[in-house]
């Protein structure tokens, strides 16, 4: 024991006419202890407002705490799953001494199915507290429903679901987030231009994407009323189909100055723009800086990315439900993340 917490032990005992054995006995709830006696000792720590070494007592009892993970795997449409996980890696290498075990559970972006039988394993594990990316809207429901009746913390990552009963959200202030990409897009702007929301993904119907984009058309509703602004979603996200949408509203919207593309696949549209070769490049605001982002923000063909600090959004999920579940603490219901623009002229020291 630590001596601050010795010299509470000591009068403990002290007062209850015990030894300090005893007394550890009771505060770490071991049998050897008569009714009476625990009863006695119990008072006296009340009266002092004694509070023992948290990790102690965890460590003591023997009871494994488990957080279970759910998350997208990570491919190369969907590297961004890789900070994350290094996040959450690393808060269980700084936590597991303490009795807790962290289980990952991955699931498939382009597959509802997927994360349906990850949810339903998770719950079949008899998880302590989950972290939980909501890709999928009605299946992510599902899951939190069950969780809220077996009274199994959750905290949302990336991505958030509103009215929820979620312990924490740990992401990205999603509408600001689309109103400074707004804001960015006035560098490209001419009197006759137009802009192109771009959606590239399985399930556009996250409430993620929704935020974003709505923060994007407010800040032209609120500023720049005059430019009207496009809106494409890919809901098969290999690169032949991106390209296949694409390629008809450039044909037909030759105006076209800026290109937002409001999740981590800003590359499939870089390529499509190394492909056309158009008589002037359009502005390309996209999210995260993944490898092959990085590349194309190198030759210029992506001019901004968004990121919000991914692999600490991994990190603080975890520690996140460590201190509620060890230390009891209260946790803010929305943990914001900052959000940082990254260009050519600064990514290197962004890289790591």
């Amino acid at each position: 024991m630590k001596k601050k917490e010795l010299q509470g032990v000591k009068e403990i005992a002290r007062r209850a006419n015990v030894t300090i054995a005893t007394v550890d006995r009771v505060i770490h709830n071991r049998t050897g202890v008569s009714d009476k006696t625990r009863e006695k000792i119990n008072k006296i720590i009340e009266e002092l407002n004694y509070q023992p070494n948290m990790l102690a007592r965890r460590l003591a009892s023997g009871k494994i705490i488990k957080l279970a993970v759910l998350i997208p795997s990570a491919t190369e449409e969907t590297e961004f799953w890789d900070a994350p996980l290094r996040g959450i890696q690393r808060a269980n290498t700084e936590i597991n001494q303490y009795g807790l075990q962290v289980d990952l559970f991955f699931f498939d972006l382009s597959d509802q199915q997927s994360f349906v039988k990850q949810a339903s394993a998770i719950l079949e594990s008899s998880a302590d507290g989950i972290v939980l990316a909501p890709m999928f809207i009605n299946e992510a429901r599902e899951f939190t429903a069950a969780c809220d009746a077996k009274s199994i913390p959750y905290v949302f990552i990336d991505s958030t679901i509103p009215d929820q009963k979620n312990l924490s959200y740990i992401g990205p202030p999603l509408f600001q987030s689309g109103y400074l990409a707004g804001k960015l897009s006035t560098y490209a702007l001419r009197e006759n231009s137009q802009l192109l929301v771009v959606n590239i993904a399985t399930a556009i119907d996250s409430y993620t994407y929704k935020e974003t984009e709505e923060g994007f058309r407010a800040y032209f509703a609120e500023h720049h009323k005059s430019y009207p602004i496009l809106r494409v979603d890919s809901h098969q996200t290999d690169e032949q189909s991106v390209f296949r949408n694409l390629q008809p509203l450039f044909e037909a919207n030759p105006a076209i100055d800026v290109l937002f593309v409001t999740n981590s696949r800003s590359f499939l549209v870089a390529r499509f723009l190394e492909k056309v070769k158009l008589a002037q490049k359009p502005l390309l605001i996209g999210y995260d800086l993944i490898k092959e982002n990085a590349k194309y923000l190198d030759n210029g063909l992506i001019d901004f990315l968004i990121c919000h600090q991914p692999e600490d959004q991994g990190y603080r999920s975890i520690m996140t439900l460590y201190q509620l579940l060890i230390f009891s603490k209260s946790i803010e219901k929305e943990q914001y993340m900052p959000i940082d623009i990254v260009m050519r002229e600064n990514q290197a020291f962004y890289r790591n």
